[in-house]
């Protein structure tokens, strides 16, 4: 039986091509970078997994995948030669794509990319804002700015606690 399963995450954008049928076949390849299981101290390493989706899958790569998105693919190995334009002979194992689908949520994908930006922002800003107590592109009285991502997060986002308005004493359900 040849039967594949990988999770991982597009290295780029796919590459879409119509085919030169009479009835043209959306053709998608793309690069899946797949974390290899790592023992104690071992360095963290990948796989580098080369698939093709055609037709409705092909479709759904080109409106939907895009670089950095975690998917789960299922499908065949499919191995082919041919020959360059110098003569030599090149092997090709691709993974023949049959079924794919997002494996984080589109919240999740939105939340790493507003993390990573904060934690770069909290990294480089600390030096800067150390006399301020703020890191850098935060100010006082703005607790819900705005990030690239279009997200917004608290002042608290940073140590991990939630800001709580004055005068919600009264409202709490204990004392």
């Amino acid at each position: 039986m040849n039967r594949v399963v990988l999770m991982g995450r597009l290295t780029k954008d796919p590459d879409i091509r119509q085919s030169q049928a009479a009835e043209p076949v959306t053709i998608a390849r793309y690069t899946l970078a797949v974390d290899r299981r790592r023992g104690k101290g071992e360095e963290q390493s990948a796989d580098f997994i080369s698939c093709v989706a055609f037709g409705k899958a092909g479709e759904f790569a080109q409106k939907y995948l895009h670089k950095g998105s975690k998917i789960c693919v299922s499908g065949r190995i499919q191995t082919g030669s041919y020959t360059r334009q110098d003569g030599t002979k090149a092997y090709t194992t691709d993974v023949v794509v049959d079924g794919q689908e997002f494996a984080e949520s589109r919240q999740d994908a939105g939340r790493n990319a507003v993390d990573d930006q904060m934690a770069a922002q909290y990294s480089q800003g600390s030096s800067q804002a150390a006399g301020s107590g703020q890191p850098q592109g935060q100010q006082e009285g703005k607790p819900g700015q705005q990030d690239a991502g279009g997200g917004s997060w608290q002042q608290g986002a940073l140590d991990g606690f939630m800001n709580i308005s004055e005068g919600i004493d009264e409202e709490l359900p204990f004392n």
